[in-house]
């Protein structure tokens, strides 16, 4: 009898859990196909690009600098033990185009814009406008999802070469300025190591992590529960679940285009 139990409470919970996943993978087909599909909500879009992209652009900036800063002061000891400080420049700019701009950028975004997104849409799930969409004849998918999915992917790529440069910037600062790196073979390794591929790999890698941002944040506000400790609760695990699928997602993409 508690074998029977025990199989009916295992299998209820299992079925529950990808109940779940399907309605999490259906939410961004419908996303998707709303954004591929007129009418598309430019006002909307324009004022998400705003708030994602423009206010995101100090917390980039800082985290940035001091990004490149950190990289130049850990990288140039090393180099020195070979006798290859001129590749400090190369060291820094294939780290941050490969890797640290697009995931630092993303996780900034995340914790900033995403954590707000979240809030927004499930203070409106509370507040029943979500419900007052649907009497007016308007689709909540398109009104409220698309253009942060859109506005997403536009703005992350953008975020993280603003990210790239200014981080480079910092390692500049601190490898030429400090140190006494020679700037011309700071810049020069750099411009023979930094292929194309690199950047568009690294463009890449931002406009997928900002559909996961903009689904996993969305979903979990239009699916809030009611209440400021339901919008709390959905608020903190879109944060934690978007940040956790940026970087096994950046995993697996690394692991493909290698």
């Amino acid at each position: 009898m508690k074998i029977i139990q025990w199989i009916t409470a295992w299998g209820s919970w299992l079925v529950e859990r990808l109940s779940g996943l399907g309605k999490f993978a259906l939410f961004l087909c419908a996303a998707v196909v709303y954004s591929l599909t007129p009418p598309i909500k430019t006002d909307r879009i324009i004022k998400q690009l705003w708030f994602i992209g423009w206010k995101s652009l100090p917390v980039i900036s800082l985290t940035a600098i001091f990004t490149g800063m950190v990289l130049a002061l850990q990288g140039h000891p090393t180099l020195r033990r070979v006798g290859s400080e001129a590749f400090l420049g190369p060291l820094v700019a294939l780290s941050l185009i490969r890797e640290l701009g697009p995931v630092l950028s993303a996780l900034m975004v995340t914790g900033r814009a995403g954590s707000s997104i979240t809030a927004e849409i499930g203070i409106m799930r509370t507040n029943d406008q979500i419900d007052a969409l649907h009497l007016m004849g308007l689709n909540p998918l398109r009104y409220l999802v698309t253009p942060n999915l859109l506005a997403m992917v536009i703005a992350m790529p953008l975020l993280a070469a603003v990210f790239d440069v200014i981080a480079i910037f910092g390692g500049y600062l601190l490898g030429v300025r400090v140190l006494g790196l020679n700037a011309g073979a700071y810049f020069g390794e750099m411009n023979n190591y930094v292929v194309v591929r690199d950047i568009l790999n690294g463009v890449y890698k931002s406009m997928s992590f900002g559909i996961i941002i903009a689904w996993v944040c969305c979903f979990k506000g239009y699916y809030s529960r009611f209440g400021a400790e339901g919008v709390s609760a959905a608020t903190t695990q879109a944060v934690v679940n978007a940040s956790v699928l940026v970087l096994v997602w950046d995993y697996l993409l690394t692991s493909f285009i290698s």
